[in-house]
């Protein structure tokens, strides 16, 4: 049950703290409603709670002028709410006295969510809100009119949605399995071509004896090669004038400097360095005469590597991806040759495959089966229930029914929901044949349907608080009152938060909250009151007669409001 709602700069929201009283005297739950002019800001409570719940948001619904807008809300978890309970307790999550859940959204769209102040993720948010309370809205009019949302409401009333992802699961795992089944029989209609290609292509790389790196280390070779005269030239130039000059000159240099050390100490080291460098230069000389000696010049050789080159070239042009890297031709013929394998075994993995897919759709169609003939029950009880629900709401002549589409079962026909297409047909006077819902219901018709529903799945799910926003729309007269009296019924055993234009509905709130669009300070503000008895009659006459208030319209707010104390 919600008890605490905090709203920081979202939309025309600077700040706001609602408080609930959540019970009334006797213990049962409560009806709590929100009304005010339209464009007023009633929506941004709904807006906010979706928000909670994991809705995408904006950085354009935070208030001009802040950085980030944040949503948080206390809930009272009842006890026997053990699933809420089991999975935050499998998360980490303690509760004690309640549970607080918060999302902040910064101005660069990205969200923070919180549980009882600890981190949490945006998924078990939204897991815990969907078991805290539901909401009825305009989308659901819309909703309500898809005939491919129909299923979804049979099956949530019959509470099937289990059953049904365990289908989807097996039913994904079959489609899986026909793609690989299709794409191995496509294959193995090319099966011998493709492996006379692969075959050659395999040899071809394989005969050619590749080693890694083996392009690179032939390049430098043929550089080599390919300017040995050059380097014969000035290898021997530079031999010539270390041998002849440079390393004569420096001994004769080094024997003086020897003999200058034997008269002044001083001389030592510069006759040491000299020794030192007379040593590499004659090492050098070693060195670079075995250069000479070794520098190839080789035409025939020359001529094997520019083969070489050119074949390893080819390969990489063909196999060697866009880079035309030798890895890469390589790596090909790894995979050629693990396809070949692939190609041998293709009639053991195909038959395979058959048994599997044999196993499962039979899994299937059983499946499928037992959820359809579940369905059909369900829908029987729905028919019953939503009638009833209708006679309570000036619908005594009215004709529910859902109406499943013939079809044949051939696996072809499956979807990831079963066999099933189903869709709403509806007649509001008797008489008068039943017809697709979307092409008759008018929006009070839409708005007495969804409430019905809403009654019926509220009695079913584990929510605690359940919200309308304006599915009054439409609604006038005694259907007015009806509507009121079966939202101040579902308020026996739910805490109801309604946004409502309705009087009737408003006159049987526990606590009413007035929402208002106010300038301050040259900012436009809304703001949310909980009225007193004399600021509940102001109101009610309000929506009763706008502007035009007289004494007979209090008189009849206060006859309202009268009644509404008498019911609850």
């Amino acid at each position: 049950m919600l008890r605490e709602l905090k709203i920081n700069n979202l939309a025309l929201i600077e700040s706001l703290h609602l408080v609930f009283s959540g019970k009334k005297t006797n213990g049962t739950s409560s009806l709590v409603v929100l009304t005010g002019e339209t464009g007023a800001g009633k929506s941004i409570i709904l807006q906010a709670l979706n928000l909670l719940s994991g809705c995408k948001a904006s950085n354009t619904w935070i208030r001009t002028g802040a950085d980030t807008a944040s949503v948080e809300a206390f809930f009272e978890i009842d006890q026997d709410k053990k699933t809420v309970q089991n999975v935050l307790f499998d998360k980490g999550f303690a509760l004690e006295d309640g549970l607080i859940l918060k999302r902040i959204i910064s101005e660069h769209g990205r969200s923070r969510y919180f549980i009882n102040d600890s981190m949490a993720t945006a998924a078990l948010v939204e897991f815990v809100c969907e078991n805290l309370f539901s909401v009825a809205s305009q989308h659901e009019h819309q909703m309500l009119l898809n005939p491919r949302n129909h299923l979804d409401f049979i099956d949530s009333v019959g509470e099937l949605w289990t059953r049904r992802e365990k289908f989807a699961e097996l039913f994904s795992q079959w489609t899986d399995l026909k793609a690989q089944q299709k794409k191995l029989q496509q294959q193995e209609q090319d099966r011998e071509q493709r492996r006379d290609l692969l075959s050659f292509q395999l040899k071809e790389i394989r005969d050619s004896s590749i080693t890694a790196g083996e392009d690179e280390e032939l390049a430098a070779e043929k550089k080599i090669l390919r300017s040995s005269d050059t380097l014969m030239e000035l290898g021997r130039m530079s031999y010539d004038i270390l041998s002849d000059t440079v390393v004569s000159n420096l001994a004769q240099v080094r024997k003086y400097l020897e003999q200058m050390a034997q008269y002044d100490q001083a001389a030592r080291e510069m006759a040491d360095r000299t020794a030192s460098s007379s040593f590499e230069l004659d090492d050098l000389e070693r060195q670079l005469r075995q250069y000479l000696d070794n520098l190839p010049s080789d035409p025939m050789r020359l001529e094997e590597i520019e083969a070489r080159i050119d074949g390893l070239q080819k390969l990489k042009r063909k196999y060697g991806g866009p880079q035309m890297e030798l890895a890469e031709v390589r790596r090909y013929a790894d995979q050629a040759e693990q396809e070949l394998a692939e190609l041998d075994s293709m009639d053991e993995r195909l038959a395979g495959i058959g048994k599997k897919l044999a196993t499962l759709e039979k899994e299937l169609v059983e499946q499928a089966d037992a959820l359809s003939e579940t369905r059909k029950k369900t829908a029987i009880e729905l028919e019953k229930s939503i009638s009833r629900e209708l006679s309570t709401l000036s619908f005594s002549t009215a004709e529910f029914k859902a109406e499943f589409e013939a079809v044949e079962k051939d696996l072809l026909e499956l979807t990831q929901s079963g066999w099933d297409r189903v869709e709403f047909m509806f007649s509001a006077n008797l008489g008068e044949p039943l017809k697709p819902l979307v092409k008759i219901a008018s929006g009070g018709e839409l708005s007495r349907l969804l409430l019905g529903l809403k009654c019926i799945l509220a009695r079913r799910d584990q929510v605690g608080t359940v919200i309308f926003d304006e599915v009054d729309a439409g609604i006038g007269g005694q259907a007015a009152e009806d509507i009121a009296l079966k939202i101040k019924q579902l308020s026996g055993h739910h805490q109801v938060l309604c946004i409502t234009h309705l009087p009737q509905i408003a006159a049987k709130a526990d606590e009413h909250f007035r929402v208002t669009k106010i300038l301050r300070d040259k900012r436009t503000r809304t703001e949310i009151t909980l009225l007193d008895a004399e600021s509940r009659i102001t109101e009610l006459a309000r929506m009763l007669a706008g502007d035009s208030v007289t004494g007979e319209t209090i008189a009849f707010a206060k006859g309202l409001l009268k009644k509404g104390k008498i019911e609850n």
